[in-house]
């Protein structure tokens, strides 16, 4: 799988997204400055990144969302290519209008840093194969603007058509409560385009890899990314 991980003024997580890829894939991924006007020849991942674009002025996201090598990422996600936004990559997303929704301020208006629990909504796609249907999986998080808000038609259509990819939930999988870290609605912690090509996801899966750090539970992304391209 040839990736690359978009690098903006303010990116923190980039090396970290990097090598998530290159333990999966072996093939190490090419960062891609914001200011070019085309991805590398052959791309068939693009990753944006968590940190803080543009230094999170005007929204989150949405001086990202307006850089040049965004129209790329545009086409590439409509000829079916994959985009992973992961975080302030999330917000570059739905700031982009590749995913619907918002990320707003969280609901106790504090950034949350902390180890959270998801539930795996389904996993039928080139992002979660190796995970199974409701599975219980522990990764990080690490925003102030995390909660996600879309309108009633909107989220009625996320739901009817399984685009939900990962809710908030605690060590057992329920749902609600505490287990919520930004008040998103439906406890949604990541959503995927029509095509479920593209995936939107607060949490932080790359950060995950590896049990000196933690956990591993984060690995089944990267490992079923580099599973559908090989079986492409």
């Amino acid at each position: 799988m040839k990736a690359a991980v978009v690098l903006f003024p303010g990116s923190n997580r980039e090396g970290d997204a990097a090598r998530a890829i290159e333990q999966a894939t072996g093939v190490k991924p090419v960062i891609a400055w914001h200011g070019d006007h085309d991805l590398p020849a052959g791309t068939d991942l693009v990753v944006l990144p968590g940190g803080f674009s543009y230094g999170d002025y005007l929204r989150c996201g949405a001086i990202a969302a307006r850089s040049k090598l965004m129209d790329a990422i545009r086409l590439h996600a409509e000829k079916g290519g994959l985009v992973l936004g992961i975080c302030n990559g999330f917000q570059i997303l739905v700031e982009s209008g590749l995913l619907p929704g918002v990320l707003m301020r969280n609901a106790d208006l504090r950034f949350v840093c902390r180890m959270q629990h998801l539930r795996v909504e389904r996993n039928d796609t080139p992002f979660a194969k190796a995970y199974a249907k409701d599975q219980v999986i522990k990764v990080a998080i690490a925003h102030g603007e995390g909660n996600y808000v879309a309108d009633a038609e909107t989220i009625a259509r996320l739901e009817g058509e399984g685009r939900v990819a990962f809710r908030y939930c605690d060590a057992e999988g329920q749902l609600g409560g505490a287990a919520n870290p930004n008040g998103s609605i439906n406890h949604i912690a990541g959503v995927y385009s029509e095509n479920f090509n593209v995936l939107g996801l607060m949490p932080h899966p790359e950060n995950l890899i590896d049990g000196l750090v933690g956990g591993t539970d984060g690995k089944g992304m990267f490992s079923s990314l580099a599973a559908f391209r090989r079986a492409a």
